[in-house]
């Protein structure tokens, strides 16, 4: 018995005492794929809701966070007039009123009391103010509830 081995995609099969031709499969049988990703599937499901998602602990607020010095209080009235102290300044005035008292300190922060009734974009407008001129520890005060 001889095999030819002039084409190359015919397998040979022996059984017994006979030997039959078969062509070779040029597909991939996928199905065993299928059942392990299914399982694999399962299994995920089955425990992602156990795992424990990233909780991150928030350091609790206490005497250390408690500031050095006062700042200075620009309070915002009702009618945009802008005060501190008591006193009150246009926005030019303002700048050297905190130039001068920041030479003496500054790490002193500066904090926008407004009224609730004042128009958002004046309170901004002095933020800006601020933030331009580097003043760089500017906040808002707000009442807590």
């Amino acid at each position: 018995m001889k095999a030819s081995w002039k084409n190359l995609s015919i397998l040979w099969i022996v059984k017994g005492n006979s030997m039959r031709k078969r062509r070779m499969m040029d597909q991939i049988n996928v199905v065993p794929y299928i059942d392990v990703m299914l399982v694999l599937l399962v299994i995920f499901m089955v425990t992602a809701p156990m795992t424990n998602p990233g909780v991150v602990e928030l350091p609790k607020v206490g005497q250390a966070l408690k500031q050095k010095v006062d700042p200075i209080v620009i309070s915002v009235k009702k009618n945009s007039k802008i005060e501190v102290n008591g006193k009150s300044y246009k926005k030019d005035a303002l700048l050297v009123f905190l130039k001068q008292k920041l030479e003496k300190n500054s790490d002193q922060p500066i904090v926008i009391a407004a009224d609730e009734k004042v128009k958002y974009g004046s309170v901004i407008s002095i933020m800006d103010l601020l933030k331009q001129n580097e003043f760089n520890k500017v906040g808002l005060l707000l009442k807590p509830e």
